[in-house]
């Protein structure tokens, strides 16, 4: 079931709260909201890691490839070197 933020009602809102306001008092709340924002922070920091690793593993194996390609084509123009001076050679 997804809930989307627009369905909650203000009175909602103000109700949520007033019972966090008694469960964790004045002096808590704030501390919590602390907590809370430094927590998404760091999240948002590791995800972020995530992300870049991801795209330097992409690019390095796109070099790979690249590297790859080009041995292969060396290794072709010296074959075909090799059997034009054979042919020669005959």
């Amino acid at each position: 079931m997804v809930v989307h933020l627009s369905a909650i009602s203000p009175s909602a809102l103000i109700i949520i709260g007033v019972v966090a306001l008694i469960i964790f008092g004045p002096k808590k709340l704030p501390e919590f909201g602390r907590a809370m924002g430094t927590t998404l922070r760091e999240f948002k920091k590791g995800t972020q890691g995530l992300i870049d690793d991801s795209d330097i593993t992409d690019s390095k194996k796109n070099v790979i490839e690249q590297t790859t390609l080009q041995i292969d084509q060396q290794k072709n123009s010296t074959e075909t070197v090799e059997a034009k001076e054979q042919e020669n050679n005959k």
